[in-house]
């Protein structure tokens, strides 16, 4: 199960260093491509305030990462859970203010995690 539970970790902070990379360097140019509901001409004018939601995705996927390489299992189990509580209240408020597909791309898989964080506890 602990491998299972590295893996779903590791996926989530997969996402969230994809979500940094396309909110702080392709935000014109893939952005509009991804985030289809928003108008194009959007996306320059908005390029700094999607920069900062990038660089908050990579301190959760930090702080995912660093998880999987703390020795102590509690000191790891705790910052795990951490985390991936961030991850899920901020994909469950994007989910109600943006679009519902947030749910299913950023928090459905933390819960999932978290669910088998705890459940391994």
């Amino acid at each position: 199960m602990l491998i299972t539970i590295k893996i779903l970790i590791a996926l989530v902070a997969f996402l969230h260093l994809y979500f940094l990379v396309l909110e702080m360097f392709l935000w014109t140019t893939r952005g509009p491509n991804v985030f289809k509901t928003v108008p194009k001409e959007s996306f320059e004018p908005t390029k700094t305030m999607a920069a900062n939601q990038g660089l908050y995705n990579g301190f959760l996927a930090a702080g995912l990462i660093w998880s999987l390489f703390i020795q102590d299992a509690v000191w790891a189990r705790n910052v795990s859970v951490f985390f991936l509580s961030c991850v899920i209240i901020a994909g469950i408020y994007g989910a109600l203010t943006v679009s519902r597909q947030i749910f299913f791309v950023q928090a459905l898989p933390a819960i999932v995690a978290l669910g088998l964080v705890l459940a391994s506890w």
